[in-house]
């Protein structure tokens, strides 16, 4: 157990120095968006090409824990949405905000440095495979679900062509791109080239986690607190239990290769999700809360998870 504090420890304390740095005005809440917006627009796309052609990325791209990944969250998608539409009385629409609260991870800004943190550079590999698939489903599968609720929607084709516009026009993807392109082609980097992009990974991890605490604060507590607390619970714990179930239990996948995609799974949820909700100006509180429980919460259930993917 104290080896798991250990991992999570520097983790969760440059979260807490983000949020304390803004609270007490140590630091200007107007540069966490410009923070974050080097995180997700520069540091990470340099991460996500150089760890692509460094790293043996085909072997890594393994259905049986991709798969699982996906099918629990599109089930935890559904569970979110018939228990916000059922137990709370929530509409269709604001259902499928909820539900999209308990689906989309948080694989970048806390995602990786976890992972890192916890199983070093060996994990990358499949991390990533799961991460350039992450935005292209969800908010597809997303914002389809949500115009097909809506009866004031627009059609089936437009939403279509939002959804690739939006992960098209996202850094994320184009460092994913170019990374595949250079892995199939061989390409290797110079010493200067190698240096700059060794640098600019290596500000993933303090940057984003300085970043996502201090963008804590934007976030309150407000009425909707139970359903954003249910939503985290799907996100924390049932997603990452059924992607354990599958890859263990169905696929009877390597615990040391399987832990990498159910630890994932573990994560809170992202930025994208209160994104999501105003875009569509549903849940954007419960959107709100979740992130904040959920992030809050996640020092505890990803411990949990160590431990669990330990034994």
């Amino acid at each position: 157990m104290l080896a798991i504090l250990t991992v999570i420890a520097p983790i969760f304390a440059l979260m807490a120095l983000g949020y304390g740095a803004v609270r007490f005005r140590l630091f200007p809440a107007d540069g966490i968006k410009s923070l974050i917006a080097f995180v997700n627009n520069f540091a990470t796309p340099c991460l996500l090409f150089y760890s692509l052609i460094t790293s043996d990325f085909s072997a890594a791209f393994n259905p049986a824990i991709i798969g699982p990944f996906y099918l629990g969250a599109l089930i935890c998608f559904v569970i979110g949405i018939v228990i916000a539409v059922k137990l709370f009385g929530n509409t269709r629409c604001e259902g499928v905000s909820v539900g999209f609260a308990g689906t989309f991870t948080n694989t970048v800004l806390v995602g990786l440095p976890i992972m890192q943190r916890a199983y070093g550079v060996e994990s990358l590999p499949v991390t990533l495979s799961i991460i350039g698939l992450h935005g292209a489903i969800l908010l597809t599968i997303g914002m389809i679900t949500m115009e097909l609720m809506r009866r004031d929607g627009a059609s089936l084709g437009k939403t279509l062509l939002t959804a690739v516009r939006r992960v098209a026009s996202n850094p994320l993807i184009w460092g994913i791109a170019a990374g595949m392109i250079g892995y199939f082609s061989g390409l290797t980097l110079i010493e200067p080239a190698e240096a700059f992009f060794i640098m600019m990974s290596s500000a993933v991890v303090p940057a984003a986690l300085f970043g996502i605490g201090g963008a804590l604060n934007e976030f309150k507590l407000s009425d909707n607190w139970k359903q954003a607390l249910v939503a985290a619970i799907i996100k924390l714990i049932v997603h990452p239990a059924i992607a354990y179930v599958l890859m263990i239990w169905v696929f009877h996948v390597p615990m040391e290769i399987a832990r990498y995609g159910i630890l994932l799974a573990a994560m809170p949820a992202g930025v994208n999700v209160y994104v999501f909700a105003t875009y569509y100006n549903r849940g954007t509180s419960v959107a709100a809360n979740a992130i904040l429980i959920g992030t809050i919460a996640s020092a505890i259930t990803v411990s949990g998870w160590l431990y669990v993917l330990s034994l």
